[in-house]
């Protein structure tokens, strides 16, 4: 076996999926370096097989065994490639955990990734679902993303146009079985605005003791305590985070919505000035499920978005009651909520 790899038959998945739960992979292949590719996809069972890529899994609810390969990229590496006009630009392996990359961005003095702290999972699962948080999405600051290209067969670069980001969605997230993200490049700008207009965000940098300038660490440490405080800890309680995306719909409908509830968060959608976005916390919490358990699956008593797993419950037992947190809002609200978790083994 090639040390460019790891095969492993048989194997579980429950270590890698934020909610936990019990899942096991046909074929479980981390790929610990990229040169290693060509070797790998040569081998006949890889050919004819189906492919699931999987990082850390913090954003994955499996609903059952996955039948075929489990690929994982594990590279790691962050490098400094140099400095222009334009910005920084560093490079980083695909393997690394994300929220040690922004660290390591602050450290260098850099801004820019400072309202995406503490977000779970691996920098190359980051521009599939173009992560975002707190006003800020990773895709404003990808210059490169390197990628196996399953129909060339090669290590193809792709520019942030190529890679068609949008909310919580990218080109990789369309192509599942195509790419296999190998390494990021960052570009982070000299001077970048800091974004603290997001609800809650100035209070906590008040308390901080920032002034109407603050530095990026500070924001970040305010981002940290934000999400900590408002979001159970995976470790103790698993979960996947916002298990939903904020729906977008039509403006009349969102001005019809705020008028019978003028609590009901409603921001900007972007790039469309007929859209608007709505919180979908707001949505199903006022559809009474904060909190609701059913055994072992619940919705978290800190923020109604967040699904949890108390102990054992099974994939299948989550989906349930996503799916019947969704209809249930469609019914009260007439909106329709999209999960932003990635379902493996059924549809939503």
């Amino acid at each position: 076996m090639s040390p460019a790899y790891r095969l492993a038959e048989n194997a579980s998945l429950a270590a890698r999926n934020g909610f936990r739960v019990a899942a096991r992979a046909e074929l479980l292949v981390e790929v610990l370096r990229p040169e290693g590719l060509p070797e790998l996809f040569a081998l006949p069972y890889l050919q004819q097989a189906p492919l699931m890529v999987l990082g850390e899994g913090s954003n994955t609810l499996f609903v059952g065994d996955v039948p075929g390969v489990v690929l994982s990229i594990g590279q790691l590496g962050r490098q400094q490639l140099g400095r222009d006009e334009r910005g920084t630009l560093l490079r980083v392996g695909a393997g690394e955990h994300w929220d040690d990359v922004v660290r390591w961005s602050l450290g260098l003095g850099l801004a820019g990734l400072e309202n995406l702290v503490l977000i779970p999972g691996t920098v190359g699962a980051a521009p599939i679902q173009n992560i975002g948080a707190y006003g800020t999405e990773v895709g404003e600051f990808i210059e490169t993303v390197e990628a196996w290209d399953r129909h060339e067969a090669r290590i193809v670069r792709l520019d942030r146009g190529q890679c068609a980001f949008g909310y919580r969605d990218s080109l990789f997230k369309r192509e599942p079985a195509r790419w296999l993200i190998t390494a990021l490049e960052l570009r982070l700008p000299h001077q970048h605005p800091p974004r603290i207009d997001y609800p809650g965000l100035p209070e906590e940098l008040a308390a901080l003791g920032a002034d109407a300038h603050p530095r990026p660490s500070q924001i970040a440490e305010a981002v940290s305590r934000l999400r900590t405080r408002k979001l159970p800890d995976p470790d103790r309680l698993p979960n996947v985070g916002s298990f939903f995306r904020n729906p977008v719909v039509p403006q009349e409908l969102a001005q019809a919505l705020q008028q019978e509830a003028p609590s009901l968060p409603v921001f900007p959608a972007h790039g469309d000035e007929t859209q608007r976005k709505l919180s979908a916390a707001w949505l199903i919490e006022h559809a009474g499920w904060k909190g609701h358990r059913d055994g072992d699956a619940g919705v978290a008593a800190q923020h109604a978005l967040v699904l949890v797993n108390h102990g054992q419950a099974s994939g299948a037992q989550l989906l349930d009651l996503a799916r019947r947190i969704s209809a249930s809002v469609q019914t009260r609200f007439g909106v329709k909520l999209e999960p932003e978790a990635r379902i493996i083994g059924a549809d939503f």
